[in-house]
C-alpha cells in the first residue's frame, strides 16, 4: 500500500464486518474494494488538488474520479485528510471544466499524452475529448454531497462557479446543438460506436428542451443525440445547484439560471422521453432525436435508466420507472443476458453477453425487495474471479471471463451497494433518504439516525 489506511477506513471495515461475522467471503470484498480507490488511484497535487485515475488507463476522467470517491464521503464527514483530498478533487474536476468542458477525460500534466489521434480541438491536458452531458453532472453532483456530507462550503469558489457558468452555457448550446454547437469529433479506422457521424456533429435532432449528448457515459456514441438518463442527470444536480446557489451562495440570480434550465430539460424528458410498450407500458426511452426516432435499451454504466431513483430523478416506487425497470431487466433490453453464472446488463461497450458489476450494484441498491438484494450480493460473491475485486464486464456463462482487472469505479459500485445493503448511505443522496426511514440506532455514520 502507498500509505498507511486512514484508521477511519479501516474503522468502516471492521464494522461491516460485523455484518457478515459468518460470511468471509463478503468482508474480503468490501475490505479490498473499499481500499482500492485510496490505496491505488489517488495522487495528491502541489497544487492541493486532487487526481484520480481510473485505474488501468492513466487518466482521470469526471465521471469515474467522482463515483470512485463517492463511498468516502462517509469518512470525511469526520476524517479531514479524506475530506481534504474530495475537496482536492473537485478543485482538479473543476480546472479542468474551465480548460474545456467538452472534454471527458485529462491527463496529470499537460504532457500530451492521448488516447487516440481524433479530430476535434485537443490541447496536451487532455486524454480523450468525447463529449457526454454526465461528465459535467457528476463534479455539481459531488460539490453538492460533499456540502451535505461535511458541511464544508471552501470549495464553493471562484473555480468552481467558474466551471459552473461553462457547464450552463454548454448545456444551453447543446440545446441547440446543430444550430449553435462548436464541438465536433470524428476517429479513424474505428468501430462506428467510436466516432460521430454527419461530419463529427452525429445524427440530426430537432429542438426538444433537453440538452444534446456526443457519447454515453460508456464511452460510445449516442445513437440519437438526447440521451434521457443523462438529462435526467441534468435536471438533478441543476436542482441541487439551485439549492447551493441560494443557501451557500445568496446568489438569487444563479438559482433562479439553474432551475429554469432544469425544468426546460425536464419538460422535454416528459414530452418526448417516454414511449408506450405494448408489455410494459409507458416507459422511458433511453435516447431520443426529437424527430420521432427512439432507443429502447439500456446500459450498464451509470447515468442509466436503471439508475434514475438513485440518481434523484424519481422515487424508488415511481410507475414509470418500475414499468421501465421490467423492462430492462427482461430480453426485451437488448443488453440483459441470462446465463448459467450470472443474469443483467452489460453494454455494447464490451463483448456480447458480458455483464457488469456496476450494473449489479445500481440493480441492488434500486430495489426495494430484500430477496433482490440478497441475490445480487451473492452475485458478487460468486463473479469476482476469485481476485476479490470487481471488474468492468465479466460473462455470463464464465465469470473467470472478463475484462479490466483493474477498475476503481466498478470497486466504489461494489462497496456503496455494501454498505447499503447494511443500511448506510451518503448524507444528502436519495439513498439515504430512502434507508433513513428504515434504520435506527445508533452507527458510525450519524445519518442512519
Amino acid at each position: 500500500m502507498k500509505e498507511q489506511v486512514p484508521k477511519s477506513m479501516t474503522n468502516w471495515i471492521e464494522e461491516i464486518k460485523k455484518h457478515f461475522a459468518s460470511d468471509e467471503k463478503a468482508q474480503e470484498l468490501f475490505s479490498r474494494c473499499f481500499i482500492n480507490t485510496y490505496d491505488t488511484t489517488i495522487r495528491k497535487q502541489k497544487d492541493g488538488s486532487t487526481f484520480v485515475i481510473t485505474g488501468d488507463i492513466p487518466a482521470m476522467w469526471l465521471r469515474d474520479s467522482s463515483a470512485q470517491v463517492r463511498p468516502y464521503l462517509l469518512l470525511a464527514e469526520q476524517d479531514s485528510h479524506i475530506a481534504d483530498l474530495i475537496e482536492g478533487l473537485i478543485l482538479k474536476q473543476c480546472m479542468y471544466i474551465n480548460h474545456d468542458p467538452y472534454a471527458n477525460a485529462f491527463n496529470e500534466e499537460h504532457n500530451g499524452n492521448r488516447y487516440h489521434e481524433d479530430r476535434t480541438d485537443m490541447t496536451p491536458l487532455i486524454w480523450e475529448r468525447k463529449y457526454e452531458v454526465d461528465s459535467l453532472c457528476y463534479p455539481i453532483q459531488l460539490a453538492y454531497l460533499f456540502w451535505k456530507s461535511t458541511g464544508r462550503t471552501t470549495h464553493i469558489n471562484k473555480e468552481f462557479l467558474e466551471a459552473i457558468q461553462k457547464i450552463l452555457s454548454v448545456w444551453k448550446t447543446e440545446q441547440h446543438h446543430q444550430e449553435k454547437s462548436p464541438y465536433y469529433f470524428e476517429r479513424d479506422n474505428c468501430p462506428a460506436q467510436d466516432t460521430l457521424s454527419h461530419q463529427g456533429k452525429g445524427t440530426p435532432i430537432a429542438y426538444t428542451g433537453m440538452t444534446w449528448s456526443g457519447f454515453r457515459p460508456s464511452d460510445d456514441a449516442c445513437t440519437y443525440g438526447y440521451l434521457i438518463p443523462s438529462n435526467m442527470f441534468a435536471v438533478v444536480v441543476l436542482r441541487q445547484l439551485h439549492e447551493l446557489a441560494k443557501e451557500v451562495l445568496k446568489d438569487e440570480r444563479l438559482a433562479a439560471e439553474a432551475i429554469e434550465l432544469a425544468n426546460e430539460i425536464d419538460q422535454g424528458i416528459q414530452t418526448h422521453g417516454t414511449v408506450h410498450h405494448p408489455t410494459y407500458g409507458t416507459i422511458y426511452a433511453y435516447e431520443v432525436d426529437g424527430l420521432g426516432h427512439v432507443n429502447l435499451m439500456d446500459d450498464a454504466n451509470v447515468p442509466s435508466l436503471l439508475s434514475i431513483p438513485y440518481l434523484g430523478y424519481c422515487p424508488f416506487d415511481d410507475p414509470i420507472y418500475l414499468n421501465t425497470r421490467a423492462f430492462i431487466l427482461s430480453k426485451e433490453n437488448p443488453y440483459y443476458f441470462e446465463g448459467t453464472a450470472a443474469k443483467g446488463i452489460g453494454s455494447p461497450h464490451t463483448p456480447d453477453q458480458y455483464i457488469w458489476h456496476i450494473s449489479l450494484a445500481i440493480q441492488g441498491m434500486t430495489t426495494t425487495d430484500q430477496r433482490e438484494k440478497d441475490y445480487i450480493l451473492s452475485l458478487f460473491k460468486t463473479t469476482d474471479a476469485n481476485e476479490g475485486l470487481m471488474h468492468e464486464g465479466f460473462d455470463v456463462n464464465n465469470p473467470e471471463k472478463f475484462t479490466r482487472p483493474w477498475f476503481a469505479w466498478a470497486n466504489s459500485m461494489y462497496s456503496e451497494f455494501l454498505l447499503s445493503y447494511c443500511g448506510y448511505a451518503v448524507k444528502g443522496s436519495p439513498l439515504q433518504r430512502s434507508l433513513k426511514s428504515e434504520m435506527n440506532g445508533g452507527s458510525l455514520n450519524e445519518s442512519r439516525n
